[in-house]
């Protein structure tokens, strides 16, 4: 498997999208209960720090970053997304997303990454672990998906070049 990490264009929003829409069917991997168009997912991430990995020319999998808040004290601070898509999980390619998003957000004078999870969501806590995240707190009952309470797991990456 030849993969590559490049950045996300419009055009691959086709792709973005679905995997999006399988993370959604999950349950566990956010608040969002369907896929919005491109022009308000565009409008709301961050122009820099999105890619997606390609994979013999299947996408595989995207990392973005939002915005935390539009007060200037908050911006070097972003949340981060990032998404696998079924056939793909298991192989490295989260890590190899987020490690190329880390050093993209550096780039673009981010010092801080948030990412919030569901407790439920094993994996994505297992893989910003990984590459430098740590727990630093839970939200109880922050939110309801489908008529049900959900907490959410808060990690946080500090930027060592800040």
């Amino acid at each position: 498997m030849k993969l590559e990490i490049i950045p996300m264009k419009a055009d691959h929003w086709e792709k973005v999208a679905s995997i999006y829409e399988e993370g959604i069917a999950t349950n566990v991997a956010t608040f969002e209960t369907s896929v919005p168009s491109w022009e308000a997912w565009n409008d709301s991430h961050l122009d820099h720090s999105r890619f997606v990995a390609s994979s013999d020319g299947k996408i595989a999998g995207w990392v973005a970053l939002s915005a935390v808040s539009d007060r200037c004290v908050y911006g070097g601070v972003a949340e981060v997304s990032v998404y696998i898509a079924s056939d793909f999980r298991g192989q490295g390619i989260g890590v190899l997303l987020l490690n190329k998003a880390i050093e993209s957000s550096e780039e673009n004078r981010i010092w801080t990454l948030n990412a919030a999870m569901f407790p439920q969501n094993i994996g994505s806590a297992r893989l910003h672990e990984k590459v430098g995240f740590r727990r630093i707190g839970s939200r109880e009952k922050i939110g309801k998906l489908h008529g049900e309470w959900y907490d959410n797991l808060l990690f946080e990456k500090r930027s060592e070049k800040f």
